[in-house]
């Protein structure tokens, strides 16, 4: 079983192209659940999640956790072994599951599986083709879920960068192996939270901090 874990804040926009994404994957329906955590969204997420509510599995958070801690409380409710990320602004392709899923259940030395992506914009369109072990992102990766809760989960203290300090603590202890086949579609847009520079310095620093020895 695979959990697709989305997180979303403010992305009414782009929430159903994420979960029309998830429901059209090519792995057979009843091996994978899709968890989505609105975090105290004040958009009309909530109404539009409303029309998923037989297929998806959704949690409405009372009150703003932010994505670090809004995806451990996701964890802590998926049922499956592996588990997948995916923004709420992003997308996938059809196969992604069924390939990550076929890595990780015949290849037991492998720890978790990324894909390479797209860049795409407001309609969809690629951009460019990114190796995601050049310029490695949060999403797009299955875990075995086990591993996750050993290396201790995301740190609710980041509210930015939360994904590169997972990342380095994983690294510590297990590997990702890259498949080279452009699975994930990231979009960009005025909105990403990874073009608000203040935040991204500010938690650079503390990045920097935790992990310097």
């Amino acid at each position: 079983m695979v959990s697709i874990i989305i997180t979303a804040y403010n992305y009414e926009k782009y929430i159903e192209r994420a979960i029309r994404s998830c429901l059209d994957q090519s792995l057979s329906e009843n091996q994978y659940e899709i968890i989505v955590v609105n975090d105290c969204s004040t958009d009309n997420t909530s109404k539009i999640l409303e029309n998923y509510q037989e297929q998806v599995r959704v949690f409405n958070m009372e009150q703003n956790v932010g994505l670090a801690a809004a995806r451990n409380f996701a964890l802590k409710k998926a049922l499956g072994q592996f588990v997948v990320f995916l923004d709420a602004d992003d997308y996938i392709q059809r196969d992604l599951l069924l390939i990550e899923k076929t890595f990780l259940s015949e290849n037991n030395a492998l720890d978790a599986v990324s894909v390479d992506y797209y860049l795409v914009d407001e309609r969809g369109n690629h951009l460019e083709h990114v190796n995601c072990e050049e310029k490695p992102i949060a999403c797009g990766i299955m875990f075995r879920k086990d591993l996750l809760f050993d290396v201790g989960l995301y740190d609710e203290g980041f509210r930015a960068r939360e994904e590169e300090d997972l990342r380095i603590r994983f690294l510590k202890k297990h590997s990702i192996y890259n498949i080279i086949l452009p699975l994930y579609r990231y979009r960009m847009h005025d909105h990403n939270l990874t073009k608000n520079e203040g935040e991204m310095k500010k938690y650079k620093k503390r990045l920097d901090d935790k992990h310097a020895e």
